[in-house]
């Protein structure tokens, strides 16, 4: 946002301030200010010269010179300019004076160029008269200026004048870091209200004077509005004006436009600009003669239309646009630019001014949709205040009526719902003290609100807040502007009144940082992946074409193919890690990742996907299934899952070895799976030539389980007992399944158990194999006899029958 110095001055009457005073007093108070340019920065000595006599140079073809009167002297100057002539007035650099910058508009020198008086071909020059790329500006604001050549004055001055003034150039321009939040501040007169409030000068906004009044036309006799999607319009004024005369704006609008770097074009398009700047509020102008059917009609487009806006370039719509139409076509895209079936031309008779407040996000996302965002998008997606429509709207027609371009009819046509009403916060002087660390008096807490236009109601002890403050919603908001007009340089340091409690981790992070330790202290490296992938993952990993896995979430805006999905299965990006490191010869790989599945609830999604955290583990080189099996039960123990984990082999993934892999469960649940990788899946990640072997551990599931409190056990007052069982077995049978009778049968007095022989040989008959379990007994309360030990391998040994396992001999 950037505002002319003397445009803030001419609504704050008797602000004195040099630039930089300006510059922290706003900075200070909460209007930030990014950085201020003076137009007449290195101008010096320039006034306005009439051309009196023009010779040519005698030995010169392209130089003439001429004799120029600047007020109080005639001067004697040359010049190569092709469009001088006599009577015309121009601006003339005195000699000792200066410029900004040369003829060509190139980059402008940091000290100027300083004008000397001189000899050229053998004639005198006492200075030099201008073009207005030498005075610092340019054609873009200054439209009348030449191509090439001096610049001459159109506007009524006279010899001797300070050129800089009639142009407009002895001003500031402040540019600002305006929050999302202070829409009012995207215009001059919401800049104005703050460095009013700043300075503690009262603010003078523009007194608007009643237009129309005397005309019995009216408006709504030639156009009545409707709206259709008042979500996406909450208020649409427009009012006619006929009998237009389209011609040159004055000069103290001219200079206030360019001033805020906008092209005077005419009188007409000029108000809607000006009134843009001034009140925040984007207007539009229409050709009421090519508005069939007197009608304005506020809708949705249709997808697939086309339709030419005023840039000449036709876009595509769809569904989600919102469109000004008439009543056959559209005219308008709602907020961003108009149509070109509808654009003002030189010989319009009669106008209807649209002022509106659309929803802002709809805009915005309109404007990224069709690829166009203009200054009027721009102020829109912020989100404005209905109530200005109608005040920005009786501006312009104001201004209508004093430039003389046209006849304001009688009235407007305003179609709104309910319009937003001032708020109420309450006001508590002691609580908001109390949290700045400030000791600012009631009185004074409601003189700032005074300047603010915020008001007081002393029976309800609240303030209420005017509409154009979008911002101002609680208690914190009303002690921000009680912080920033006291001054934040003025608050001392204080420590914190509430108590300090220490940070630490949540118990999630605490369980995934230790998981985390435990991994890398057994020699795995962590790894990070994307958590997009390419849909062609699910046909590597050979999941069937309905397997649940493939029920994905595509990206609407993929960085293309092999990023379309959002992964449901964490494999891949440890398998593709791997098989970077296979492929370039590196030995012996351990590499985990904690990363995110997402899991959608529904396809298409309406709701968010369940995002499920999984510690995913990869390895080749040494080691195998059981180094596996060992690295998570490490991990389970270091986090406090004190029970056993039960294996079983479901067959159920096909990405893994049909007979090298297992479910991992945990009190009858599943927490995770591990096994080595199906041979065409390896070749498939070009690994054709190693094992590898895979983990992944669900870690809510590993969460809501996690323990890390430990019970305090003393030294055991009796002796253990313990047995070596020695058995025959079925091939058929499972070592969990021999751990979970052991463990059933044997109640409170088992402590500890293990495998230490397993054999199968030319000793063991066909379809068995001898595996040998040492079992550890102890009661917490006596010493145990032999007859309760026995008591208890009796009942193993029953239930080891179950399973066709016997004793060996």
């Amino acid at each position: 946002m950037n505002t002319s110095l003397n445009w803030i001055k001419a609504l704050i009457p008797g602000l004195e301030c040099t630039d930089r005073e300006y510059s922290d007093a706003m900075t200070l108070s909460g209007t930030k200010v990014e950085g201020y340019e003076r137009l007449d920065k290195n101008l010096e000595k320039i006034v306005v010269g009439e051309i009196k006599e023009i010779k040519p140079h005698p030995d010169a073809d392209k130089l003439v010179v001429c004799q120029v009167d600047v007020g109080a002297e005639t001067v004697q100057i040359v010049t190569g300019a092709p469009n001088v002539a006599v009577g015309q007035l121009v601006p003339v650099v005195l000699s000792g004076g200066k410029v900004a910058g040369g003829h060509d508009g190139g980059p402008m020198p940091e000290e100027g160029i300083e004008i000397k008086s001189g000899n050229l071909r053998g004639v005198d020059s006492y200075g030099m008269m201008c073009s207005i790329e030498e005075l610092g500006s340019s054609r873009d604001v200054f439209p009348d200026a030449p191509e090439n050549g001096i610049y001459i004055f159109s506007q009524d001055v006279h010899p001797g004048d300070d050129a800089i003034e009639a142009l407009g150039l002895k001003d500031t321009v402040f540019e600002y870091e305006i929050t999302s939040n202070r829409v009012d501040c995207y215009s001059v007169i919401g800049v104005a209200r703050e460095a009013a409030a700043t300075f503690r000068l009262p603010f003078k906004a523009p007194e608007i004077k009643e237009t129309g009044t005397e005309e019995t036309e009216k408006t709504s006799d030639h156009i009545s509005i409707e709206i259709r999607d008042k979500d996406l319009c909450s208020r649409y004024v427009g009012r006619v004006v006929r009998d237009i005369r389209i011609g040159e704006s004055p000069e103290w609008m001219k200079k206030r436009l360019r001033a805020s770097g906008i092209r005077p074009i005419n009188n007409l398009v000029d108000i809607t600009n000006y009134v843009m700047l001034e009140y925040g509020q984007p207007m539009h102008a229409f050709d009421l003669s090519k508005i069939a059917g007197g009608k304005i009609i506020v809708r949705m487009a249709h997808d697939g239309e086309k339709f030419q806006t005023l840039d000449g370039q036709e876009r595509e719509l769809d569904s989600e646009v919102l469109m000004i139409c008439d009543g056959e076509k559209e005219i308008a895209i709602a907020g961003i630019m108009g149509g070109e079936n509808s654009k003002i031309t030189d010989d319009i008779k009669d106008v209807l001014f649209e002022s509106a407040t659309f929803n802002g996000p709809n805009v915005r996302k309109s404007a990224k949709r069709i690829g166009l965002r203009t200054d009027s998008s721009g102020i829109f997606e912020k989100g404005l205040d209905p109530n200005n429509a109608l005040e920005a709207m009786n501006r312009a027609c104001e201004l209508v009526e004093e430039l003389k371009c046209g006849r304001v009819l009688n009235g407007a046509v305003d179609v709104h719902d309910a319009l937003p009403e001032k708020k109420r916060i309450p006001f508590e002087p002691e609580r908001i003290n109390e949290y700045l660390g400030t000791a600012v008096s009631e009185e004074e807490m409601l003189e700032y609100f005074g300047r603010l236009e915020i008001e007081y109601d002393e029976k309800a002890k609240e303030v209420i807040v005017p509409t154009f403050r979008q911002d101002l919603a609680g208690f914190a908001d009303i002690a921000e502007e009680v912080a920033r007009f006291y001054g934040y340089d003025k608050i001392p340091v204080t420590l914190p009144g509430s108590s300090a409690t220490p940070g630490k981790l949540s118990f999630k992070l605490r369980v995934e940082s230790v998981a985390r330790e435990t991994a890398e202290f057994l020699g795995f490296s962590q790894g990070m992946s994307y958590s997009f992938e390419s849909p062609k993952v699910f046909d590597k990993l050979l999941l069937p074409g309905d397997a649940p896995e493939r029920k994905a979430i595509r990206i609407s805006n993929p960085l293309g193919e092999d990023f379309s999905v959002m992964r449901t299965i964490s494999l891949n990006g440890i398998l593709s890690s791997l098989s970077t490191n296979y492929n370039r010869r590196n030995k012996n790989v351990h590499l985990y990742e904690l990363g995110n599945i997402y899991l959608p609830k529904a396809l298409p999604l309406t709701e968010l996907p369940e995002e499920r955290m999984q510690m995913t583990f990869g390895f080749y080189g040494e080691g195998d299934f059981y180094s596996m099996k060992g690295v998570l039960e490490e991990i389970l123990k270091h986090i406090g899952l004190k029970g056993r984990p039960t294996y079983e082999n479901t067959g159920k993934r096909p990405y893994l070895h049909p007979g090298r892999q297992a479910d991992i469960s945990y009190d009858g649940t599943v927490i995770g799976y591990l096994g080595e990788l199906h041979p065409e899946t390896a070749i498939a990640y070009e690994m054709k030539d190693e094992r590898i072997y895979v983990a992944v551990l669900d870690m809510p599931e590993l969460v809501s389980r996690a323990d890390f409190d430990i019970k305090y056990e003393g030294i055991a007052k009796y002796p253990s007992v313990t047995r070596d069982l020695s058995m025959v077995v079925p091939k058929t049978v499972m070592a969990g399944q021999i751990d979970a009778v052991i463990v059933q049968r044997s109640g409170k007095l088992l402590e500890s158990f293990h495998i230490f022989d397993v054999y199968e040989g030319d000793q063991i008959e066909e379809g068995y194999k001898s595996i040998a379990y040492s079992v550890t007994f102890r009661n917490n309360e006596k010493t145990m006899s032999d007859e309760e030990v026995s008591s208890v391998m009796k009942k193993i040994l029953n239930g080891l029958e179950g399973l066709g396992i016997r004793l060996r001999s």
